[in-house]
């Protein structure tokens, strides 16, 4: 299963991030995930138990939020949101298009216990791109 192995990513990520903020405990995680990132939600769910034990982030719960498939328009320049199986521009209707966001996974927030920032670590100030465009 691909999303264990995005999962022992994100574990990874987590616990260096816990590390660095002197956390005792993660209590929340929050990703955005774009419907073309190749993840599928339902099984990151499935697959975070076991990443997830055994370390700082074994009782936290996982949130996923949807991320918008939005495209550039090669032709009229302009950014409009597009259905994932349907990339085409939303103002003038063209196919050249790229992509601008959806099909990204970015750990959105951490919510850490016993750390000397936690105030900045609940108010989302750790925000890093686990898997999609650099």
């Amino acid at each position: 299963m691909h999303e264990l192995s995005v999962c022992n990513a994100l574990i990874s990520e987590v616990e260096q991030i816990a590390r660095q903020k002197n956390a005792a405990v993660v209590t929340r995680i929050v990703l955005k995930v774009g419907p073309l990132s190749g993840i599928e939600p339902q099984l990151l769910l499935q697959a975070y138990p076991l990443a997830a034990a055994g370390t700082v982030a074994v009782d936290a719960d996982l949130v996923i939020e949807t991320a918008d498939v939005v495209v550039h328009c090669s032709q009229c320049g302009k950014e409009s949101r597009a259905a994932a199986n349907r990339l085409l521009c939303a103002a003038c209707g063209d196919f050249r298009t790229r992509v601008i966001s959806g099909d990204e996974m970015i750990l959105q927030r951490l919510e850490l216990d016993g750390c000397q920032h936690e105030s900045a670590a609940r108010n989302g100030a750790d925000t890093a791109r686990v898997f999609g465009r650099q």
